[in-house]
């Protein structure tokens, strides 16, 4: 099946609100509904859809949703934990390219993943004595990673680290998002 730059379609949203997409590329992949169709025409049945206008047709005729909807979560927000000086709240998050899997073998993809940096406010850069693109280390139980520092407008006592980039694996600190982790300038731990 082709993915979704190669196919025209309709997404539905969260909300049942219909988005309809052209195709960015063309290619000779087949669309899902196609390959549906193909699969139920060898089993003997015609699913009434063989165009992307016939889908968007049934799609249309079907109308949204008018059943009942879900009631909000009942979950309360976490506290967020007290820091002292030079202790920051851990947040992270995968880059699209980083040392995942992947890429094995592509090193030319590979190379266009963004480097790896330390995402702390200008007040906690202040506070630890920091600028812009010098060295500091995030230290957790288990071990800390040493990155170059990128000031970024964010919340205050965050320090953002990417999950698993080159030079920056957060799972050698043994900690996770939302953790208490300490902050140094330079390779000191």
């Amino acid at each position: 099946m082709a993915p979704h730059a190669e196919k025209a379609g309709t997404f539905v949203d969260w909300e049942g609100r219909v988005r309809p997409f052209a195709a960015a590329l063309e290619t000779n992949a087949l669309s899902d509904y196609r390959v549906l169709d193909m699969l139920a025409s060898e089993l003997g049945h015609f699913l009434g859809a063989r165009s992307l206008e016939q889908v968007q047709t049934e799609m249309s005729t079907l109308g949204p949703w008018s059943g009942a909807r879900a009631s909000k979560p009942a979950a309360l927000p976490a506290q967020v934990p007290s820091t002292r000086p030079g202790q920051f709240v851990l947040a992270t998050w995968h880059h699209l390219l980083d040392k995942g899997r992947l890429q094995d073998g592509e090193p030319f993809l590979a190379g266009t993943a963004p480097a790896a940096v330390a995402r702390i406010s200008a007040s906690g850069a202040q506070a630890l004595g920091v600028h812009d693109g010098e060295q500091v280390t995030v230290t957790g139980p288990a071990g800390s990673v040493t990155v170059p520092l990128a000031v970024t407008e964010m919340v205050d006592n965050v320090v953002w680290v990417p999950t698993n980039s080159a030079g920056c694996r957060v799972a050698v600190l043994g900690a996770g998002a939302g953790s208490l982790v300490t902050v140094t300038p330079g390779g000191a731990s």
